[in-house]
């Protein structure tokens, strides 16, 4: 599948309300961060909002499932605020068993109600094994993805689905773009090389989940690079599968 180059200038000519729904905090720094720096910086509105708050991610048996989401609420808000994300909401459900239920479809499709963005950004659900570096893909990472699309089609733009929703004053909304990240299918890629080194400070801001950050900023600096790189002026790129509504 051919990869179309896509220039932001030309492609948004007016500010835009993006909305972030992935699984855990930092995923949105490490799936696709340079391009959402490279987005706020454009002055485009940016709101995460995580299905969990990543309460088992850690092996440190010392600290239980309440302190360390504590410690990633706070790690999530400072990751954010490099990246130049406006907002960031938690919307309770279980880390590490997340499943595309019919509770997480409606969560979800509140958010995009709620927040009735312009872009919608998640990542690809059928993505199971995603790189050298990362094998196997997360099953929360799938399960996000996965809900997210269901929700986003048919049931946020319909007035038909979750009438409850309804009832909490939140009219249908559908966005206009879905763009998937960690993808194994891209038909679009962002090149992200000014914003690379936004990317790796705010993935360090997860220390929780980063324990030899030196090592995290040489894995970083290799990941992503282009194959044509230069060595002194290497070359990072962000790769999406983006799907686009004709109305």
């Amino acid at each position: 599948m051919a990869i179309v180059t896509i220039k932001m200038d030309k492609t948004w000519t007016t500010p835009q309300k993006i909305l972030v729904i992935l699984a855990h905090p930092d995923d949105a720094e490490f799936f696709c961060g340079a391009t959402l720096a490279k987005w706020a910086e454009a002055g485009h509105k940016i709101t995460y909002a995580l299905l969990t708050c990543g309460d088992k991610g850690n092996a440190n048996t010392q600290l239980d499932g309440d302190a360390l989401c504590r410690v990633r609420h706070k790690e999530q808000r400072d990751a954010a605020k490099i990246i130049g994300a406006e907002e960031v909401h938690f919307l309770g459900r279980p880390d590490g068993y997340l499943v595309p239920d019919m509770d997480t479809r409606r969560v979800a499709t509140r958010a995009i109600r709620q927040f009735a963005p312009d872009i919608l950004v998640s990542c690809d659900p059928t993505n199971l094994f995603p790189s050298e570096y990362y094998p196997l893909n997360h099953p929360d990472h799938r399960a996000a993805g996965q809900v997210v699309l269901d929700a986003v089609f048919p049931a946020a733009g319909s007035p038909l689905f979750f009438p409850e929703l309804l009832a909490e004053g939140l009219e249908p909304h559908a966005p206009k773009e879905v763009w998937l990240s960690l993808t194994s299918q891209p038909n679009t890629t962002i090149d992200v090389t000014e914003t690379w080194e936004k990317k790796i400070e705010a993935i360090l801001k997860h220390k929780s989940q980063v324990k030899d950050p030196e090592m995290v900023k040489e894995r970083m600096r290799l990941f992503g690079k282009t194959e044509d790189s230069p060595q002194d002026a290497p070359r990072y790129e962000e790769h999406f599968k983006v799907l686009r509504w004709r109305r």
